[in-house]
């Protein structure tokens, strides 16, 4: 038994020489020659205008990472499908119940508003829109006069 995982620890060892071996090959030959031009971010071939480093929204990743979650878990309807008719009705069982985890989690992810690309601006409550802020009337004999030379002139 102890032979078996020697096998693997001797491949995982040639792996990682393999790839240090690769790293320290390309950096004693390649050539160190940067300029301006090397050094500059680069998009498509356009010139970048303002700081290269700008954040990008979240959503970009949460849509990628979704998208290949459940890209990942359909991919396992195919074998599945493949094999289906030895397998008996368990098998067409325990499909359903997984495609139903997979919607309950779509469903989920829908509600959330994750899969909404333009989101709406939360609300955010303010002192005053949420409080009525009424100010006593201390001279109301003033405000009296006040209103009773409008209405004369």
């Amino acid at each position: 038994m102890l032979t078996e995982f020697s096998h693997v620890f001797a491949f995982l060892i040639l792996a990682v020489l393999f790839v240090a071996g690769g790293l320290v090959t390309s950096k004693l030959l390649r050539p160190r020659n940067p300029n301006k031009f090397k050094l500059s971010s680069y998009e498509c071939g356009e010139d970048t205008i303002g700081a290269s480093w700008v954040k990008f929204n979240v959503r970009y990743y949460v849509v990628a990472l979704i998208f290949i979650l459940f890209d990942v878990e359909i991919l396992f309807l195919f074998p599945w499908a493949v094999v289906f008719k030895p397998m008996g009705w368990i098998a067409v069982g325990e499909m359903f119940t997984f495609v139903g985890i997979l919607l309950v989690g779509y469903i989920y992810v829908w509600a959330k508003g994750d899969l909404d690309w333009v989101r709406p601006k939360p609300f955010v409550a303010r002192l005053k829109d949420v409080v009525v802020i009424h100010t006593p009337d201390l001279h109301p004999m003033r405000n009296q006069e006040s209103k009773s030379l409008h209405t004369v002139a």
